[in-house]
């Protein structure tokens, strides 16, 4: 019996497990997918938690009903790959293959205060706190600091769902700094429109619990602080003795092995994946179809065949703009952006149609093998 598991029952933990149970299935294999929660959490609309927006509830035993995969809740605490085990709090698990997927969080330790005073999306719970608050005090000023696509996508939806908040975007750079002037454009009139304040240029250095510290001493009153900034790998991988990046990210081979520990395949933002471009920026675009590529991987060395190496390519960047506006900007493999980009409603039923949801991609894979190629337009 090979022993497969799973950390992780995000976007790319949640293919790799149900993918390699379905392609093993015929063989002596038992896939245990682990997480913290029981409830499945998409990650890419935390923002309208953080809003008050209810999604769907959707049960991980149940998304794995008729797969084979066993499911165990709980939070890997400590992985030992000297005897190969995941310990968690209360059972110990043993493996042959890993998989790593364990994903990333906004860094919440290198500026102080953010940890003790700021909201993230890193859980449900933090975005629904966000969203107490919101509801609570329909006319709060909210900053949010970051103006990479999550902080775009988080301000311009707090400011349409709670039209009375006062909303300041503060980043280092532009708003969707690797858009297309044309694309950009567009993103700074909905900004406009929906009279977020953008500053940038500026540095927050600390964050307090009414105000968030600019370098250079301003103090910028804010009842709410949403960070959204720079993120962060777990540091489980690199205290189990595994090769990691500067970010804590699992170094990995062409066919997403770990280099020092070829037992574990690390995907999505957890690995720190090489491509002839360059490395691959975390998101649900390259992260599930690197779990779809682990688990046919996983498949062919266990049919006595090579892993072949994983290749992959940005297609675009999808953002909304609140509920009734978004911009598509589409790019080339290394993700700088080509001259084409949707906006306004053909933006909003694009990205619908094609980055909504993976769950249907789920229930389909539990029948048939989807094409990775297929679920690259994901995120």
């Amino acid at each position: 019996m090979h022993r497969i598991v799973v950390l992780g029952a995000g976007y790319t933990g949640m293919i790799a497990a149900i993918r390699v149970a379905r392609r093993t299935r015929r063989r002596a294999t038992q896939v245990t997918l682990v997480n913290p929660s029981g409830r499945f959490t998409e990650r890419l609309r935390m923002h309208q938690t953080a809003t008050g927006q209810a999604l769907p509830d959707v049960s991980i035993p149940n998304l794995l009903r008729g797969t084979g995969v066993e499911f165990v809740q709980g939070r890997a605490e400590r992985i030992d790959t000297q005897r190969r085990e995941v310990r968690t709090a209360d059972r110990t698990i043993g493996y042959d293959t890993l998989v790593y997927a364990i994903g990333s969080v906004a860094d919440t330790a290198t500026v102080p205060g953010v940890e003790a005073h700021a909201y993230t999306l890193n859980t449900v719970e933090s975005a629904g706190r966000l969203a107490s608050v919101l509801a609570a005090t329909p006319d709060a000023t909210i900053a949010v600091v970051g103006g990479g696509l999550t902080g775009v996508e988080a301000a311009t939806e707090v400011a349409e769902r709670h039209p009375a908040a006062r909303v300041l975007l503060l980043s280092r750079d532009a708003p969707g700094p690797l858009m297309s002037p044309r694309a950009r454009a567009h993103l700074d009139r909905a900004l406009t429109r929906l009279g977020i304040e953008v500053r940038t240029g500026v540095d927050v250095v600390s964050v307090r619990p009414d105000a968030v510290e600019l370098a250079g001493g301003e103090l910028v009153t804010a009842d709410a602080t949403l960070w959204t900034t720079g993120f962060t790998a777990s540091p489980l991988a690199a205290d189990a003795g595994l090769t990691v990046d500067e970010r804590g990210r699992i170094v990995v081979d062409a066919t997403l092995r770990s280099v020092s520990h070829p037992d574990v395949v690390a995907i999505g933002d957890a690995a720190a994946i090489r491509q002839p471009w360059g490395t691959i920026h975390g998101t649900c675009q390259s992260g599930i179809p690197s779990g779809a590529h682990a688990a046919d991987n996983i498949a062919r060395v266990l049919a006595g065949k090579a892993a072949k190496p994983f290749r992959f390519g940005y297609i675009h960047q999808p953002v909304s703009l609140g509920r009734k506006d978004a911009v598509i900007q589409f790019t080339h493999a290394d993700d700088t952006p080509r001259r084409w980009f949707l906006s306004g409603r053909a933006a909003v039923i694009y990205k619908e149609l094609v980055t909504s949801s993976p769950l249907p991609a789920y229930r389909m894979s539990k029948r048939l093998t989807v094409p990775a190629a297929a679920l690259a337009s994901r995120g």
